[in-house]
């Protein structure tokens, strides 16, 4: 299903930056959240972003790895901790995360 049409000065609201994951931690909590620790650059700094892919990826999968980011969403109560965030990745019969070229700087804006 195709959302509704927007407006360039709707998407521009977006910020939507280039993270590189620091750290991968598996909160007892959760069966299927991966908490992650993303660098964004000296502008950003870190942000702790939760996404629940656990089922399908590990900290290898993940660590050291540039992906996208939307950094502008409302802070999230995930279980017992909050998300700074939201992983982007394609969405099928599982997500499918989104590596980026290591030539691209941490924290660079997408648009």
């Amino acid at each position: 299903m195709i959302k509704n049409t927007i407006g360039y000065d709707t998407f521009e609201q977006l910020d939507l930056r280039v993270g590189k994951v620091i750290r991968v931690d598996t909160p007892e909590w959760s069966k299927k959240l991966l908490e992650l620790t993303v660098d964004f650059g000296e502008e950003v700094g870190q942000r702790t972003i939760f996404s629940g892919i656990k089922a399908w990826y590990s900290a290898e999968d993940l660590i050291d790895r540039l992906f996208p980011f939307l950094i502008n969403l409302a802070p999230k109560k995930m279980g017992e901790a909050e998300s700074q965030g939201m992983m982007l990745m394609a969405d099928g019969d599982q997500p499918v995360v989104l590596p980026l070229s290591s030539t691209i700087s941490v924290g660079s804006v997408l648009r």
